[in-house]
């Protein structure tokens, strides 16, 4: 068994073509990289995430809501490749949009998230399905107390 599990280990992981090429492609400093890949590779030692990982991450900054629908979007989004899995390099353009990026940038990552269908368009069934998940991330002990509508109401506004 252990033999098997060094294999699959083996088999699995990734390792990212270069800080250098990353540093050119984000807005991070070599170091800053090297301390986010410390990161990564310490939740992931594969260094590849797949979603129930993701989701069991991401769980973790949201106790007392239910993030699992909206960590299966923002999954999505970061696993460009749509292959089902995020590698270091996705997460980290990823993040270098959603942190340092303009604000162009930051809007078309974020149409990217909403657009869940990936047709160029934002309907109000994907904008309900994305705010519906954010209000039940963040909980039902928010203040003030949300009503159960809040979602549509919330879209509806929008819309108009």
């Amino acid at each position: 068994d252990k033999i098997e599990d060094e294999l699959e280990m083996t088999t699995v992981c990734h390792r990212p073509e270069g800080l250098e090429q990353l540093e050119a492609q984000t807005n991070f400093t070599k170091r800053e990289l090297q301390v986010l890949y410390r990161g990564f590779k310490n939740e992931c030692p594969s260094g590849v995430v797949n979603e129930e990982t993701f989701k069991q991450i991401y769980a973790q900054f949201f106790p007392h809501g239910d993030a699992s629908m909206y960590a299966h979007y923002l999954f999505n989004a970061f696993d460009t490749a749509q292959n089902g899995s995020v590698k270091f390099e996705d997460f980290v353009m990823a993040l270098s949009i959603l942190l340092r990026g303009t604000v162009h940038e930051k809007l078309r990552w974020t149409f990217n998230l909403y657009d869940i269908n990936k047709d160029g368009y934002i309907n109000k069934e994907e904008m309900m399905d994305i705010v519906k998940a954010i209000y039940d991330m963040m909980g039902k002990y928010t203040y003030p107390v949300l009503k159960e509508d809040a979602p549509r109401q919330h879209v509806e506004v929008f819309f108009q």
